[in-house]
């Protein structure tokens, strides 16, 4: 039997003319992010010293709305909150990444190098008095805010990942599923360590789908979440007759 077997669970929207697809094994895991208390990054080698987490290359942004978000929100930023406010000031916090695959140019967060490594402008390094990690995170906190609204989708989403696809007929299938490597592209295989495969970070006291709840409702929305999580609490796991035998 292959190493990696999960179970999936789905199910029809027909309002939206949408199937709906959950890795079950993944979100009834206790998995959970470590960020700061044993994560060990994605550089070429495990590097949990630095307490860099996913933040090594800065963060891709999905769309122009995606940026406009933070843009908007950076204004509330406050030096108390972001070590490095005052590059961000000076010299901004946006930088042009790589082109995609059809020439697209996207955009992508500022590196900074401090201690003579790189990473995200926003990523407050040990040390720093404000505390250490994200600086959207730590403000939006401050306010009493979600940090989701505050940060690029990217940082909130990692490592769940929704994808969607549509067939000739433009029926959509959506699959919120984990964040594997290959989800990095190339230099995904070149990281020296990720935390989805490692025990270290399924240690969780809750299932995913709980702990993740904001993140999960924030993608699939509360509805579908809820016929999902209907689905994940089944007592057992017995496999289910099809629809046409169960009628």
């Amino acid at each position: 039997m292959p190493i990696d077997v999960h179970e999936w669970i789905s199910f029809d929207d027909a309002d939206e003319h949408r199937t709906w697809v959950f890795d079950a094994t993944y979100l009834r895991s206790n998995y959970m992010c470590i960020f700061g208390c044993g994560c060990k990054g994605i550089l070429d080698e495990p590097a949990p010293e630095l307490q860099q987490g996913c933040c090594s290359f800065g963060a891709h942004f999905v769309d122009e709305a995606d940026v406009k978000n933070v843009e908007a929100y950076f204004p509330r930023v406050e030096p108390k909150h972001m070590q490095f406010h005052a590059k961000a000031l000076k010299k901004g916090y946006l930088r042009d990444g790589d082109p995609d695959s059809e020439g697209n140019t996207t955009t992508m967060t500022r590196l900074v190098e401090h201690d003579g490594t790189k990473a995200c402008i926003f990523l407050n390094r040990p040390g720093f008095e404000g505390g250490i990690g994200c600086a959207l995170h730590i403000a939006a906190e401050d306010n009493n805010e979600r940090m989701m609204d505050w940060k690029p989708q990217v940082c909130w989403q990692v490592p769940l990942r929704l994808e969607h696809s549509e067939d000739e007929s433009g029926h959509v299938t959506s699959r919120l599923r984990e964040w594997k490597r290959r989800d990095w592209g190339e230099g995904g295989e070149d990281f020296g360590w990720w935390c989805t495969e490692e025990p270290e970070a399924f240690v969780a006291e809750q299932p995913l789908y709980l702990s993740a709840r904001d993140e999960i409702v924030e993608l699939v929305g509360v509805t579908i979440y809820d016929q999902m999580v209907e689905l994940m609490e089944r007592s057992l796991w017995v496999p289910l007759e099809h629809p046409v035998v169960r009628r």
